[in-house]
């Protein structure tokens, strides 16, 4: 439930915000009519136009920033959504900026010194009191330890669970209504993208879990003596700090420092790459925001990762999956490739002949081309907008898949202009699929075939027992969803309102009209009181009416 003083406040702001930048039909189709009578007296109206003239992806990002850092989070999640937004979107999101005002040190203090059991001066021989970045959910800060080892202080901001609870409480309310009210949001499954952005922010929010991804990272990437991941302090690490190893390096963003070191970019490229595709296609769990700002460079040409906050899973089957995706795409099998995008998707209405014919289609289009020719982010564009065509969405885990490859390929190509993902990943590809096809992994998956139908055979008689008890019972119920009933629904139930309303309005004229003429009892402007009052009552019931049949256009 909504808190009725605070919420209410933020709704305000929410939707001046949005009235701002030209979306007041928006906020109009959420119910926020009256917040929109009070926006005059509180917005500068003539500035409207002036935002109204820009394009809607960019307005939708300014909207973002705005609305401060849950809804800049939101915007970076919708950003890795290439199945769902069109690619105009994504390029002005991805320009959202984790950045923010940071918070004075005194008042980071209090929290930092409860955190570490004592005051700073116990654990530090020196804290730097200017942040080194500061960002909308936590600052760092670079310290000083006892031994004289140079650390960073990643500290969450104080408060900050409060507000974004409450921003979370809204986002949910505003999903709710949007996903029912207008057919265009529906089809971006509003609820289905808040449920991942809840739980990306959520352990966001933790920066313990932050550590705990780099030390698994860490540990698969052992034996790769070219990468380096931060350590972790943990005796003074917890959720809402984090203490690591400073990283002495060039910033990833910094070529000319880069081109100045003597570093071998092609080499860079090629070692950051080769770490990343290893995460994804080796061990299942990869760093999903692999860009140049989570990236040093640091002497012999090496490279250090940072920032795990955002991290991305894939089972084993899922990486079988995109395997055979990626195969069934460069050795042209379109029929494969439509099976896997329906698999992966929960839409049953799709037509598959169609879908197949344009898979078929994409499919020509790029295998015709060599390895070297192909685009990564030209190639799952165009694939995205086959999916959004279709109306297929793509489970959570590969949409931040498609992103970290688009990602990575970028970064990439920042270093050395030639830089192709496809002709690095293939070699991966090609050698996953032969060990697919080893006699013991047949025999491996066999086996395992082979047990589950054994245990679905020994669970059936449980099953029927338990289904033949249920029919006795009576306690077989089915469940049928009829599409965009609800809308019929709601058309009826509004005419019975009206209907209703209509009766009530006429009884009381008709009531009202049998008091005017009984004589005596108390007066109101010289009419009997009880016959003014139902005429009243009759009036307001009858101004409703006719607003309620305006407002419709039915």
């Amino acid at each position: 439930m909504l808190n009725a003083v605070r919420d209410l406040g933020r709704i305000h702001d929410i939707a001046s915000v949005l009235i701002r930048y030209g979306f007041g039909s928006f906020v109009r189709g959420l119910g926020m009519g009256e917040v929109l009578e009070r926006a005059g007296k509180v917005l500068h109206w003539e500035q409207v136009e002036d935002y109204v003239n820009l394009d809607t992806p960019h307005r939708v990002r300014r909207v973002l920033e705005e609305l401060g850092p849950t809804f800049i989070k939101l915007g970076q999640i919708l950003a890795t959504r290439v199945d769902l937004l069109p690619p105009q979107y994504i390029t002005e999101l991805e320009k959202l900026q984790d950045q923010a005002p940071p918070v004075p040190f005194d008042e980071l203090l209090p929290q930092l010194e409860e955190d570490l059991g004592g005051s700073i001066d116990d654990f530090f021989l020196a804290v730097d009191r200017q942040p080194l970045a500061a960002a909308s959910i936590a600052q760092v800060h670079k310290a000083i330890l006892k031994d004289g080892t140079p650390v960073i202080l990643k500290i969450r901001r104080p408060g900050l669970r409060k507000i974004i609870e409450a921003d979370l409480r809204l986002l949910q309310r505003i999903a709710d209504i949007a996903e029912s009210e207008s057919p265009d949001i529906r089809r971006l499954h509003p609820n289905e993208v808040l449920r991942q952005f809840n739980q990306s922010l959520r352990r966001e929010l933790d920066l313990g879990a932050e550590c705990r991804n780099a030390e698994r990272v860490a540990t698969n990437l052992a034996d790769d003596c070219n990468i380096t991941i931060p350590n972790v302090y943990w005796q003074w690490t917890g959720e809402r700090l984090n203490v690591q190893e400073y990283i002495q390096g060039i910033q990833g963003r910094d070529l000319a420092a880069v081109d100045k070191a003597g570093l071998d970019r092609k080499l860079l490229a090629d070692r950051g790459v080769k770490a990343v595709i290893k995460m994804i296609m080796v061990d299942g769990f990869f760093h999903a925001d692999p860009h140049a700002g989570n990236v040093f460079y640091l002497e012999d040409n090496k490279l250090a990762f940072i920032d795990f906050g955002m991290v991305g899973r894939l089972t084993e089957e899922r990486r079988e999956q995109v395997v055979s995706l990626l195969y069934g795409m460069t050795n042209h099998l379109p029929t494969k490739v439509a099976e896997i995008l329906e698999d992966w998707s929960d839409n049953i209405y799709t037509d598959e002949q169609v879908l197949t014919i344009d898979i078929e289609a994409f499919v020509d289009q790029y295998s015709s081309l060599a390895l070297k020719d192909l685009s990564i982010t030209a190639m799952m564009g165009d694939l995205m907008a086959i999916l959004r065509d279709h109306n297929l969405i793509l489970p959570a885990d590969l949409a931040l898949l498609i992103k970290a490859y688009i990602t990575l390929d970028g970064l990439g190509r920042q270093l050395n202009p030639e830089f192709n993902i496809l002709v690095f990943a293939s070699p991966y590809v090609q050698s996953i699929m032969m060990e697919r096809y080893k006699p013991d992994a047949i025999a491996k998956r066999g086996w395992r075939n082979l047990v589950g139908v054994a245990d679905l055979l020994s669970s059936l008689p449980k099953d029927l027992r338990k289904l033949l008890r249920a029919s006795r019972k009576g306690a077989i119920q089915v469940d049928i969803t009829v599409r965009r009933l609800d809308q019929y629904v709601n058309s009826i139930d509004n005419a019975i309102s009206r209907l209703t309303m209509g009766i009530v309005t006429a009884a009381l004229i008709i009531g009202s009209s049998i008091i005017m003429t009984v004589k005596g009892g108390p007066e109101i402007m010289g009419l009997p009181a009880f016959g003014f009052l139902g005429y009243s009552f009759a009036t307001i019931g009858g101004i409703w009416l006719l607003l309620s049949i305006w407002k419709s256009g039915h």
